[in-house]
């Protein structure tokens, strides 16, 4: 670990002299990824600075162990060298964990779509309290919530909404919410008192820019139509609505939450982009076998990730086996914990592959 540390630091040095260069903002793009890794291995460098602090005051309280006469001295310099020995597993545990590769994606922002899935009216109103937890998780993050597009029922749920999330490590903190979200809860419209079991899928997009995947005019067939509301009602009198199909994989979106057929288009166009960025992405870690992409869940849309169960106040991830009686608050977007948990069960397994 060593060398690495050592090669660490002769990085940040390099980039401490491209980015004090002037000549570095000619180049908005070139500083944009200098800055982004001098910002990561300003955490490291810290790091390993603590860490061979504490390496040299480990064996300078040795060598005074070994030479020290005086009895009393000896028993305090033994109580020094406990604690610093504790302090030091503790930096190697921190430097190991700050080692992990970073995911490129976990900056990114993100396109949310949340569909509802069996359960009918009530898998539709699940969706819509999934899209309030999230909602409400972003502002206390300070994130930016847009809603894309959204097919709402009478009763205010959605049978599917999409809608994008903006702000500080969006996708590194959400990455792990794709996949079947089952809820256990008595209907509002059941009389009888029934727990009903319905299901809810959530797909979480990284947001391409235009410069991660390229889409050719020529690929896209652009249809426009009129929108409607709930129930089938018309909202709108001029075809303003737009469905965007990529030939050459046939994928579907549609856009008629805006008044404006140019501001569909924009965000149809969003969706698309980041629908086929995800697609490519998918496709290069099956390549790869990357088998960190597993170690949480695969991202799968189908698998069934958490149950929230509403008559015992319970949320259960599946994935690392996490239960919490607090449902009440996570359901509010206190998911901090959740999201934590996660992401270590997702280091741990990644040093436990590559001991």
């Amino acid at each position: 670990m060593i060398d690495k540390l050592e090669e660490i630091e002769a990085r940040f040095s390099e980039l401490e002299k491209q980015i004090s260069d002037p000549d570095i903002m000619k180049d908005m793009k070139h500083y944009k990824e200098v800055a982004q890794e001098h910002s990561h291995l300003l955490e490291v460098v810290t790091e390993i600075k603590n860490y061979k602090r504490i390496k040299s005051e480990i064996e300078d309280a040795k060598v005074l162990i070994e030479n020290e006469q005086d009895a009393e001295m000896k028993e305090m310099a033994h109580e020094e060298l406990k604690g610093l020995e504790e302090e030091f597993e503790k930096s190697e545990a921190d430097l190991k964990t700050l080692l992990i590769p970073k995911d490129p994606m976990d900056l990114k922002n993100i396109i949310m779509e949340i569909r509802a899935g069996t359960g009918g009216d009530e898998a539709a109103l699940f969706a819509a309290d999934l899209f309030r937890m999230y909602s409400r998780l972003a502002e206390t993050r300070g994130w930016k919530v847009e809603i894309m597009s959204s097919n709402e029922i009478n009763l205010g749920g959605f049978k599917e909404i999409a809608f994008s999330i903006s702000g500080k490590s969006v996708y590194g903190d959400l990455k792990y919410e794709s996949g079947v979200h089952r809820v256990q809860r008595v209907p509002a419209t059941e009389s009888g008192g029934r727990v009903h079991t319905s299901a809810v899928t959530v797909a979480v997009l990284p947001e391409a820019e235009d410069t991660d995947i390229e889409i050719k005019q020529e690929d896209l067939k652009i249809d426009v139509y009129r929108s409607s509301g709930p129930g089938g009602q018309s909202v709108n009198t001029t075809d303003s609505a737009v469905r965007i199909t990529h030939l050459p994989t046939g994928v579907v979106v549609t856009c008629q939450d805006e008044k404006s057929q140019i501001k569909n288009k924009a965000k149809a166009l969003r969706v698309l982009r980041a629908r086929l960025f995800e697609a490519e992405e998918a496709r290069k870690a099956k390549e790869r076998a990357d088998a960190r992409k597993s170690q949480v869940g695969s991202g799968d849309r189908s698998e069934r990730i958490r149950t929230y169960n509403f008559p015992q106040n319970r949320l259960t991830d599946h994935r690392i086996n996490l239960t919490l009686y607090r449902l009440d608050a996570i359901m509010t977007g206190e998911m901090d914990e959740v999201i934590e948990a996660l992401k270590l069960s997702d280091r741990e397994a990644y040093l436990k592959a590559n001991q």
